[in-house]
Order: structure tokens, then sequence, then C-alpha cells
């Protein structure tokens, strides 16, 4: 995009998920400058499993950030190079290891959002996975993950919990939103 250029850069922190940069930026607005911290963090793959009876399922996650466990749509990094298969890898991955499921139906990329353009370039990019089902090796959670259960709620159960505000991470709510938009809800 015209008019962003990359001043100066300082790298406050690094850790193989995230980084922490402090730079100078121009941009549009502001030709002579503006500094800016960023957390630098990998992109993102989130999906719906819908099963075959038309509920979607979400896991139980401990979340240590804020303290409490979370209802999400499995969701996880894109590891190595990011491309629009590595992406669908990881749909498919972060589906099977968080929620012990596969697809027999289609997975259909619903486009991406920016979770908090504010202080991250971190992108998730949503999936609806039809058809879903339990694979015969089950979840398989990494040393990372304190993942309590898997449950399947049916769409009207959904949207209460959403309404109530027991549902209330990101990814999930703009994984609904999407699928609401989009018709599919």
């Amino acid at each position: 995009m015209s008019g962003w250029k990359e001043l100066s850069r300082e790298v406050l922190t690094e850790t193989p998920y995230m980084s922490v940069v402090r730079s100078r930026v121009a941009t549009p607005s502001r030709p002579q400058g503006i500094q800016w911290t960023v957390v630098h963090r990998k992109q993102a793959a989130v999906v719906a499993p819908r099963t075959p009876e038309g509920s979607y399922l979400l896991v139980r996650q401990e979340r240590v950030a804020v303290r409490r466990d979370l209802w999400e749509f499995p969701a996880g990094q894109v590891d190595g190079d990011v491309t629009p298969e590595s992406i669908l890898e990881t749909a498919h991955r972060e589906l099977g290891e968080e929620a012990g499921c596969r697809v027999t139906g289609e997975i259909i990329p619903l486009g991406a959002f920016y979770p908090s353009a504010g202080f991250t370039d971190e992108q998730s990019h949503l999936f609806l996975a039809t058809n879903v089902v339990p694979r015969d090796e089950g979840h398989a959670h990494d040393e990372a993950e304190a993942i309590f259960e898997c449950h399947a709620f049916p769409p009207e159960e959904l949207r209460a919990r959403i309404a109530s505000g027991e549902i209330c991470d990101a990814n999930t709510l703009s994984l609904f939103a999407r699928l609401v938009a989009l018709g599919h809800i």
C-alpha cells in the first residue's frame, strides 16, 4: 500500500510464537512517521465444525492470559510459510487435535480478519467444516493446551450463549458473525 514505510525498528522481545517491535512508521497521513509498538504473531486458522445434524462443535479451553476457561471454535497458528495450502492444513490439523474430528463434507474458506489491529498484525483465517465426524484416533491436544471438553451446540444454543456473553473470544465471535452474514446460520 502506498505511503507506508518503516523508518526504524527495535525488537524488544522475541519468542517462537511472537515478537514485540517498536517501530517508527511513515503512514499516508503521517509521512514524517509515528512511533508504534506492534506484536507480530503468526497467522491463524479458525474452524467452525458443523456436524451432520447441524450442530457446531466448540472446545472448552483454559486461557491463562484471561485466567478462565472459554468455549471456542478450534483454532491454531500456521507454522512455517503462510500459503493457502498451509492455512488449510492448519484448519484440518486443529480440527483433529482440538476437537478429535475430521471433515467428511467440505471445508469452506470464509475470509479473514484482524483480531486486534490496534497492536498486533495477527490475521485469522475463517473456515466452515461440514459433516464433521469423530476421527478414529480421537483428539491429540498438544502440551501447551488444556482442553477440558468438546461439545456440540445447536445453532440456537450457540446464539444464546453468544448473546449472554458466555462465549466471548474474538475468533469465535468473528466466525459466528461471518457464518450468519453468509447465511450458514
